[in-house]
């Protein structure tokens, strides 16, 4: 097989949460644009109409569906109806995501439910009913979790508390590495991407205050940018990466090499 025919993901349909804008838009670009059909979910309707609309002027074909990953009793409908107006889904991109910053020891209960539920239970009910709709039937599927640096590794007492937020994607990563082994059987494949610091809505207020200091520990100096996730979330989507799973890759300009 020639090489460019590895990543080739034509007649594919990748599911992307969290997929209207930041990373997970940035991911839906680079799957769109080796032949991908995308689907994006998100909370908000305008935002989602902003993003396919931008996909589409780049010639990738995009279908939104608004939805809250947190409601649990909407997931499989909206895996049916994907399934039912789209086609199967062959790749999910788990992206979506929230964080919390508090000391460990006022961490408001509530705002601890919030993110484990969408980072960790939402996430986990989604992927397994695509397993159990498209990919277990098919004996084939690409499932990529967007974890973290946060859930390989502490926080440093330079920065603000997370506790919630790190102990979610801890929880990713080791889903990622549990699933894979147990989806293996079925053809799946389970990674993660572990992004470090990325200028997004979410990192905001952290950069706002933290920037320097984050950039102080970063061997390569720098923010990502808006393509460094792309070349590892193609191949991880597409057969380049057929023979890898259970892997929690860093993306992080070397944080966590030190």
């Amino acid at each position: 097989m020639a090489l460019k025919e590895l990543f080739d993901l034509t007649g594919k349909v990748a599911l992307i949460t969290g997929g209207s804008r930041g990373l997970g838009l940035q991911i839906a670009e680079a799957l769109g644009e080796y032949g991908a059909t995308v689907v994006l979910t998100a909370r908000k309707q305008n935002e989602l109409d902003d993003a396919r609309a931008h996909l589409t002027g780049m010639g990738i074909t995009a279908h939104v569906y608004p939805h809250d990953l947190s409601q649990f009793e909407t997931i499989e409908p909206l895996v049916e109806r994907i399934h039912a107006e789209v086609g199967p889904i062959h790749i999910l991109v788990n992206n979506a995501g929230a964080t919390w910053g508090a000391p460990a020891e006022d961490h408001p209960f509530e705002a601890w439910q919030k993110v484990i539920n969408l980072n960790v239970n939402g996430l986990f009910l989604l992927t397994q009913a695509v397993g159990k709709r498209c990919m277990i039937p098919a004996r084939a599927g690409r499932i990529i979790n967007v974890a973290s640096v946060a859930g390989l590794r502490g926080n440093s007492p330079r920065m603000a508390g997370t506790l919630a937020y790190n102990t979610s994607k801890g929880a990713v990563v080791n889903l990622t590495r549990t699933l894979a082994a147990e989806w293996a059987k079925y053809g799946i494949t389970v990674n993660s991407i572990c992004p470090g610091y990325f200028p997004t809505k979410m990192t905001k207020g952290t950069l706002a205050y933290g920037e320097e200091t984050i950039l102080g520990y970063t061997p390569l100096g720098r923010l990502g940018n808006d393509e460094d996730l792309k070349g590892l979330s193609l191949l991880l989507a597409s057969d380049a990466s057929a023979y890898m799973t259970g892997q929690n890759i860093a993306v992080d300009g070397g944080i966590t090499a030190i």
